[in-house]
């Protein structure tokens, strides 16, 4: 079958070092080592004298130790530790999904499962979150989806791009709709820890014994680029995941594996949630306020969580052709709705430093204005 690209990675990894305002990341501004070091109190040096050889392939025991700590009754030897949770993804993907497996992904959403699911040959069905009910799915469709015989169940809370979280309710019931036909779920948490009002989102892990939570450092930590992600699951699943991450990328590097296990120290790692917080409630009104200058134009619903903010917009542009012009005329990076299969959607991340931020919602709207008035 057709190979299915991943086209928002394509689009973000093109041209976001490559224009002077990128307003398509997901997380918040990140920190340096320099600030990470310093907001946990720690000496440079013990990073420096790192070896730079191979670190243990599905992470340090101390690292696994901090993951394992943050889920109840969970082991170090059930955590994998990866690089980046968008490997997490591809090895448990692997590992599950073969040629006719049914896998039902919550959509719109970040469309690398999606996408995965399809190239090893699975037949892919969505579940809509709607958003005339502040993006919450429906209970009908749900069950629809999760029909007898499904293998996998993705869903991701909280949710990129809209940035729900789901209700208790809701979340209940894609577990038992999941149990009752035998699937798998993978749960994507990577946005867990960067709510607005400070409470943090329950984990689906230990709600079902088929469930494998995916997390990492790039979203709610504001650390991307220490590609430090990583698997929770069932014992025997995580050694096959295991077994497979040995043929992609080994093992994490130890510079990271090292400032990972500096950050999960309980008092760091609440400190680091804690910036994040304080970015996205400092943020997203001024995003808000911008917004609301455009009259009518645009519609959305406030996200709960993550430097994120799915917008709707009326005029009939497309949305690939709007974003391609605010790239080429004015240096500004957003992201289409079309990535995330919405047409007429602008997905703007608000997590950047903020003098920076407004700096390039203004650039955004003289070029939106221009764009709008053709």
């Amino acid at each position: 079958m057709p190979f299915v690209p991943f086209q928002l990675e394509r689009w973000q990894s093109t041209w976001e070092n490559r224009v002077r305002y990128n307003l398509s990341e997901s997380g918040v501004h990140p920190l340096s080592i320099r600030e990470l070091l310093d907001l946990a109190g720690a000496s440079v040096a013990p990073l420096l004298d790192v070896r730079l050889g191979y670190s243990q392939s599905n992470g340090t025991d101390l690292l696994r130790e901090r993951i394992a700590a943050l889920y109840s009754g969970v082991s170090p030897e059930q955590v994998l530790v990866t690089t980046g949770s968008a490997e997490a993804n591809f090895v448990i993907c692997w590992r599950l999904i073969e040629p006719g497996d049914k896998v039902a992904v919550m959509l719109p959403n970040y469309l690398q499962t999606w996408g995965l699911a399809q190239n090893f040959g699975g037949a892919v069905r969505g579940f809509a979150l709607r958003p005339e009910a502040g993006w919450e799915p429906g209970a009908d469709e749900v069950r629809e989806a999760i029909a007898p015989g499904t293998k996998l169940v993705v869903v991701t809370n909280p949710h990129n791009p809209t940035g729900h979280v789901l209700s208790d309710e809701m979340r209940k019931l894609i577990v038992a709709r999941a149990a009752e036909v035998g699937a798998w779920l993978l749960a994507d948490e990577v946005y867990q820890g960067a709510e607005r009002d400070g409470t943090t989102t329950p984990s689906f892990w230990g709600s079902y014994d088929r469930v494998i939570v995916v997390n990492g450092l790039s979203k709610a930590y504001g650390l991307p680029g220490l590609r430090i992600g990583w698997v929770v699951a069932p014992r025997g699943f995580t050694g096959d995941a295991w077994a497979r991450h040995d043929y992609t990328t080994i093992g994490p590097a130890g510079a990271s594996d090292h400032l990972a296990a500096a950050v999960l120290e309980p008092q760091v790692r609440d400190k680091v949630l804690a910036r994040t917080r304080a970015i996205l409630r400092s943020h997203y009104p001024v995003l808000e306020a911008w917004l609301k200058r455009f009259g009518d134009t645009f519609t959305w619903h406030a996200p709960q969580a993550g430097a994120i903010c799915l917008v709707r917009y009326r005029q009939a542009i497309s949305a690939l052709d709007l974003v391609e012009r605010m790239r080429a005329g004015h240096s500004v990076l957003l992201v289409p709705g079309d990535h995330f299969g919405l047409p007429n959607h602008i997905r703007f991340g608000f997590g950047e430093e903020l003098g920076h931020f407004q700096e390039a919602l203004a650039e955004t709207e003289r070029g939106l204005k221009r764009a709008f008035a053709d």
